[in-house]
């Protein structure tokens, strides 16, 4: 599910835009001044030519005095190189600032979302996150460089353009306003319209993102169903909504250059004819009217220059909304001031009346959970699909906090846990056993980077994955695929398990971690896993009965009506005995004769 978009204001996003920018380039106010500099030599460069063609001109053309032409041409050109030079160090040094800007602006923004818990990734979604991550911040990094290399030049020499030409000829100076209004109502509605579709684009943009990344993950599901053709035109529907909105918006952007040539020539036009008056009646020169024209070109080409780098504003303001909102977003697992930096000392788990409510959700998917798992013992979870099993260990590894009650090891709440000591306190083998790209050591010590080769080989050994292993071409070294794609799923799972193992906390928490294993490798590895967690908590979520019936406690979760709840607590025998739903659940694997 994606994070509702809103347009809001544009004055409250202008301000997030500002802010983000003001923040962020604070460590580059140096080299933000010397691409000032730059653009001020630049700026008074191009200004002083037009005053040296009229020199050219009137000085020389006009008397035919060629040496004048000479040493005016060659004064000229010095200025065009001087100018170059200015324009080629400004554009390095602003490019290196927009850069660095958008690096710590990114970084900012993976720092945010690393810390969400699962509550602000539900809220978000993974592809607007990634939207925002990514084009969003490359929008506030391009507008960052075009004003520094596209903003602050036309803003200087419309300036003294404008300075310069009613000094030269003070009799044509009231053409300028009256071009420069006519301009600015013609740019201003073309801006306004902009905006719509710009905030449009960065929605569509991720809606194509959200089901590229679920076509590309439910690839199997899809060619399974048969479902090629539906999913095509799903994805035709994103990205032709997106294409559509893009051209509206290069329509309109389209528009911009003809508007503002019309109305510029029209100005020379008016300016010519005037002028040509003046000429005419010997009270102006001709060299005087052609600088007076260069002076108002360069105003209008100045104004539609920066409006051109204004023009990328409307999108960048939307996309720092956007990463203002993730920015903004205070996450469920803050710690409190000052956190638990020494691990508990005993592996002893306590869920004490725990109530976690999905976002969006109406009924809350745990209610009043309490447990206990102790050390040297495994404490199992079991229960019908949607009662919450994955959910309460994902709060027991503080994955996400609960909306009520509690969650201690030996005493200390783990959300009072520095994030150093909770890695040392609980460990999960998630659901989905995710392997990063990278080699094998650098996956099996993801959690405990210092771990020996030793250790290593005998996790992996516990995890009855060292055969495999040992059998690569290139044993730990071996190359992982991203999402470990060039393993098999019962092999991702036992490195998923070797993982954990690796990392040697004191609470283990298996999430359906053996559905993959058949059950000779399931009973050997059950067995090498409690000797090897003899002082350790381990809980485990599992479907099958076969997997916890020889836990030294079964939690069995309620369905139905009372979803949410603890139905029964007790060893396989005691549940046989006293809770229907459990028999309900062992009756649906095993026959009266095998249950019995």
């Amino acid at each position: 599910m994606s994070c509702p978009q809103t347009a809001g204001p544009a004055g409250g996003e202008g301000v997030v835009l500002t802010a983000l920018l003001r923040d962020h380039a604070r460590p580059y106010r140096a080299a933000i001044a010397l691409v000032a500099v730059l653009q001020l030599a630049q700026a008074l460069a191009a200004l002083s030519l037009p005053t040296l063609n009229a020199r050219l001109i009137d000085d020389g053309v006009s008397r035919g005095d060629a040496g004048a032409v000479l040493d005016a041409g060659a004064v000229m050109l010095a200025v065009v190189v001087f100018q170059l030079g200015c324009a080629a160090g400004a554009g390095y040094a602003a490019a290196r600032v927009a850069a660095f800007v958008g690096r710590d602006l990114r970084a900012r923004v993976f720092e945010r979302t690393l810390g969400f818990s699962a509550r602000e990734m539900a809220r978000f979604g993974a592809a607007t996150l990634l939207t925002r991550t990514t084009n969003d911040v490359q929008q506030v990094q391009t507008l960052l460089y075009l004003a520094l290399t596209g903003l602050a030049v036309p803003v200087m020499m419309f300036a003294g353009g404008i300075v310069t030409a009613v000094g030269l000829e003070p009799r044509l100076s009231g053409l300028i306003p009256a071009v420069l209004l006519a301009l600015l109502a013609v740019l201003g509605v073309i801006l306004y319209r902009l905006r719509g579709p710009f905030a449009a684009m960065q929605d569509r943009l991720d809606q194509v993102n959200r089901v590229l990344r679920e076509q590309i993950g439910g690839v199997r599901v899809i060619r399974a169903f048969v479902r090629e053709e539906h999913e095509r035109a799903r994805f035709a529907e994103a990205n032709t909504g997106l294409a559509a909105v893009s051209v509206r918006a290069a329509r309109l952007m389209a528009t911009m250059f003809p508007a503002g040539m019309l109305v510029g020539n029209l100005g020379a036009v008016a300016a010519v004819w005037s002028g040509g008056h003046l000429v005419g009646a010997g009270t102006g020169t001709a060299g005087t009217l052609i600088a007076f024209l260069n002076y108002l070109a360069l105003i209008m080409g100045s104004a539609l220059l920066a409006t051109f780098t204004v023009l990328a504003a409307p999108r960048a303001q939307v996309s720092a909304r956007r990463i203002g909102e993730v920015l903004a977003t205070r996450t469920a697992r803050a710690l409190p001031a000052p956190p638990v930096t020494t691990p508990p000392a005993r592996a002893l788990l306590t869920v004490r009346d725990v109530v976690y409510t999905h976002p969006g959700a109406q009924q809350p998917v745990l209610n009043g959970v309490s447990l206990i798992a102790r050390p040297g013992e495994t404490t199992a979870i079991i229960g019908s699909t949607g009662t919450g099993k994955t959910t309460l260990l994902n709060l027991i590894a503080r994955l996400a906090d609960p909306d009520g009650g509690t969650v201690l090891v030996d005493g200390v709440p783990v959300r009072d846990l520095d994030p150093a000591a909770l890695v040392r306190t609980v460990g999960l083998a998630p659901q989905r056993a995710y392997l990063f790209s990278g080699t094998l050591a650098a996956n099996l010590r993801y959690g405990r980077p210092q771990a020996s080769d030793a250790e290593v080989w005998h996790a992996l050994e516990v995890a009855q994955a060292r055969g495999f292993v040992e059998a690569l071409p290139h044993g730990l070294d071996t190359p992982v695929s991203q999402g470990g794609g060039n393993f098999s799923g019962g092999q991702r799972q036992r490195l998923a398990i070797a993982r954990l193992l690796v990392a040697r906390p004191l609470v283990y928490l298996f999430d359906d971690s053996f559905s993959a294993l058949d059950q000779p490798t399931e009973r050997a590895l059950l067995t090498a896993l409690a000797a090897e967690t003899a002082g350790a908590a381990v809980v485990i979520v599992a479907h099958r009965v076969a997997t916890v019936r020889h836990a030294h406690r079964i939690v069995v979760l309620e369905a139905g009506r009372e979803a949410g709840k603890v139905a029964a607590t007790g060893t396989h025998e005691e549940l046989m005995a006293a809770s229907a739903t459990y028999r309900e659940i062992v009756s649906s694997q095993y026959s009266e004769e095998e249950a019995a």
